[in-house]
């Protein structure tokens, strides 16, 4: 199975440090899912560690968006290993480990890959926050809650090692509601 992959196009999270936490979770996540901070860890040590949920269809505004850089843990027996796999596709962020999280905003650019969303594209031009689910899904229309509208169907290039096209189906959204 292939996660989520996702390119943070243009983001005010880049330059505006508030718009970055660290996240820790009951379930794994991959990069793009989305999901609320409410509360922060009680775990030793995880002072400034934000715990993330799923989107409730009470609060489906001012989420979350994970995005951790890509380096695939290999485990073997109780050992793990780091960067063993260079396919980005292979990561997420497991259960109970630390990881980042940013707030889209009104206008930022998110390349996304077709993994990191739910649903069926057919003639969907808008994907979107809803109850229980920690990838956003494809919709016809804009909902009262995190909105990303499509701007065009990409690609994203993934070093596989092999000669071929190396490149996965991505889609370029811009966020067009947050509450």
């Amino acid at each position: 199975m292939a996660y989520g992959v996702i390119v943070q196009t243009k983001v005010a999270a880049l330059n505006i440090d508030s718009y970055n936490r660290a996240a820790v979770s009951a379930s794994a996540y991959e990069n793009g899912s989305v999901g609320n901070l409410l509360t922060k860890s009680t775990t030793t040590g995880e002072g400034e560690v934000w715990v993330i949920t799923a989107p409730t269809t009470s609060d489906l505004v001012n989420l979350w968006m994970a995005y951790e850089p890509e380096v695939v843990v290999t485990v073997s027996g109780s050992s793990k290993y780091k960067g063993l796999d260079p396919d980005p596709r292979n990561f997420r962020n497991e259960i109970g480990d630390i990881f980042s999280v940013f707030q889209p905003v009104m206008g930022d650019l998110i390349l996304m890959s077709a993994d990191a969303v739910a649903g069926t594209k057919s003639s969907n031009g808008f994907v979107v926050a809803t109850n229980a689910a920690q990838k956003l899904t494809w919709a016809a229309s804009a909902v009262s809650g995190l909105t990303l509208k499509l701007i065009s169907t990409d690609y994203i290039s993934i070093g596989t090692g092999g000669i071929d096209t190396q490149r996965v189906t991505a889609y370029l959204f811009e966020v067009v509601a947050v509450a």
